[in-house]
């Protein structure tokens, strides 16, 4: 479960940076001078990082509390298996 979900977050960070580039390339004709694409890229780039970052440390989270975390994962769906019978 664990890589699983290591894998999705990775898979949001790319899309994101796909998105912010195409959305830049897409739009880059559309602002009015330099000092608003400036503006626009800088203030894409502190998206990028600042959600990079935040995924990054989430997953560091999840590393250090994957055994108590995907225990208790473990423990409900086994309970409901049972229940199923």
């Amino acid at each position: 479960m664990h890589k699983r979900d290591v894998k999705v977050a990775w898979a949001f960070v790319l899309g994101l940076w796909f998105a912010v580039v195409f959305v830049a390339y897409a739009t880059w004709d559309l602002a009015p001078d330099g000092t608003a694409r400036s503006l626009l890229l800088i203030g894409g780039a502190v998206v990028l990082l600042f959600n990079t970052a935040a995924i990054m440390a989430m997953l560091k989270h999840y590393r250090e509390d994957r055994d108590f975390m995907y225990g208790l994962d473990i423990k409900f769906l086994d309970e409901a298996r049972a229940r199923k019978g």
